[in-house]
């Protein structure tokens, strides 16, 4: 397995993923490209065959990241792939000088939740009815980022 910066190559493969992890509102191929663009950045994790299994994107500005979405192919979750994007993204993030990288999840959504605060992230917020299919709350949590540096881990 390869974790790799995220190029207009992986989009299809990433739009693909999108449909199959989030059926009822999943980025478009041309919505995704914005990741690919000045203040977008992500990662893939990509098997031999080049296949993405996973994927973490992030819009920034100033000093704060804002994550769009983490996912993994059902097939391969519980591996350790979304871990490595996160991170990986994590240290492009420092890199960038970010201060702060923020996202929102699911409160039902517990493994999600220890694999973030495993990375560093805290609970800042909640956002109400922010997801639907169902309409469940968002927590928003952030990674308060040593400038320049990676983040802590646990």
């Amino acid at each position: 397995m390869r974790v790799l910066p995220l190029a207009p190559e992986h989009l299809s493969d990433v739009a693909a993923l999108e449909q199959l992890c989030f059926p009822h509102e999943p980025w478009s191929e041309q919505a995704l490209g914005v990741l690919c663009r000045d203040h977008g950045t992500g990662y893939v994790a990509a098997n031999e065959d080049g296949q993405v299994l996973a994927y973490v994107g992030m819009t920034y500005a100033a000093d704060e990241g804002s994550i769009t979405n983490v996912a993994t192919h059902p097939s391969t979750r519980r591996q350790g792939l979304g871990r490595a994007v996160v991170e990986a993204l994590l240290a492009k993030a420092a890199s960038l000088d970010l201060a702060f990288v923020y996202l929102e999840v699911r409160p039902s959504n517990e493994a999600a939740i220890a694999l973030y605060q495993s990375l560093g992230f805290t609970l800042v917020g909640r956002r109400k009815n922010f997801y639907r299919h169902p309409t469940e709350d968002a927590l928003l949590m952030q990674a308060a980022l040593s400038r320049g540096t990676s983040p802590k881990k646990d």
